[in-house]
């Protein structure tokens, strides 16, 4: 009997899913292929929005955007993706205002295979939920986040969550609490403090 392997699904503190695509590139104005591998080494955002042309993804795109300056300042490639194609994703840049001056390469994921081994694919649609995936420069996903239809995405979020992550892979062992935020108190994880976090918050 032939050994069947299964394919690798995303998951939290797990590689990520390799994926080699065509991307749409706004500011050659031409294709061209992705593949995480080629990324090693680097922070990376895998940001998936449900289809070009439609009503809340370009106001999150638009989002995305506005924030390129501090995604660049903490080093990070952001990817967007969808299950169109390269051609539909050069339209929607050229026709939607909000997405005039779009930044970053959109990524086709037009057999929707990607989108089903990140597991946000909708079967019976063919098309994908709203997913974020935060990959750090070892290949690892260090945050996942899924939303539901019309519900839209916050970048000054994610953005927190990235700092946090960076924080805490250049000091090992600390622990970063709710909202933290850059310059905020940190925690180190230990049964010492248990049943005194708070004061621990304090000191």
């Amino acid at each position: 009997m032939e050994n069947f392997e299964y394919p690798m699904i995303a998951k939290i503190d797990n590689k990520a899913p390799e994926f080699n695509l065509p991307a749409y590139n706004p500011k050659t104005d031409d294709e061209e292929k992705i593949a995480l591998s080629d990324l090693k080494n680097k922070w990376v955002v895998l940001f998936y929005y449900p289809a070009d042309f439609t009503f809340v993804c370009p106001t999150e795109l638009k989002d995305m955007a506005d924030q390129e300056e501090k995604f660049k300042e903490l080093g990070v490639e952001v990817l967007a993706a969808s299950t169109d194609t390269v051609y539909t994703h050069k339209a929607w840049v050229k026709h939607e205002r909000l997405m005039h001056k779009f930044p970053y390469k959109m990524l086709a994921d037009h057999n929707t295979e990607i989108a089903d081994i990140y597991n946000i694919l909708d079967e019976d649609t063919g098309i994908a939920g709203r997913g974020t995936f935060i990959i750090d420069p070892d290949g690892m996903i260090r945050g996942i986040e899924v939303t539901s239809g019309p519900l839209g995405r916050n970048s000054d979020e994610l953005i927190r969550k990235i700092e946090a992550l960076q924080f805490m892979r250049a000091h090992p062992g600390t622990a970063c609490p709710a909202k933290w935020a850059v310059w905020a108190k940190t925690l180190t994880p230990s049964i010492k403090i248990a049943w005194e976090v708070a004061e621990a918050l304090e000191k």
